[in-house]
């Protein structure tokens, strides 16, 4: 049997501007964009060839879905972007202004920094070491 992860659902303030963030920021592709009735939309994106697993971006209708805008995890670092050339994508990253918390780092398990996307999730971007 395999089981995976298929996709994280992302609470976002607007659809649009979620996928233009994404996918112009980041560099994301989006998979799916259907409407499902006047206010909901099913919106999927992943990183470029990333077969596997997605994000959901849900647009918050509820006020207690809306205080968890930006801040899903209570502050910790949310989701983890792996990547096989850092600083490559770092220093695109950054020239499409991405926000970065701190400056790159060298830990144990890799090369890693903390950025924010548009509502203040933190992410990490890290390039493991083999």
């Amino acid at each position: 049997m395999k089981r995976i992860i298929g996709s994280i659902a992302l609470v976002v303030k607007d659809y649009d501007e979620a996928i233009q963030f994404y996918t112009e920021q980041l560099n994301f592709k989006l998979i799916q964009d259907i409407t499902l009735d006047d206010q909901k939309r099913w919106v999927t994106i992943c990183p470029e060839n990333n077969a596997e697993t997605s994000i959901l971006l849900a647009k918050a209708t509820t006020l207690e879905q809306k205080k968890s805008i930006g801040n899903q995890t209570g502050g910790r670092v949310f989701l983890f972007l792996h990547t096989n050339d850092f600083w490559k994508d770092y220093h695109l990253m950054k020239s499409k202004g991405v926000s970065f918390l701190e400056e790159p780092r060298e830990e144990i398990y890799g090369t890693v920094v903390v950025f924010e996307d548009l509502y203040g999730n933190k992410w990490d971007l890290i390039e493991h070491k083999n």
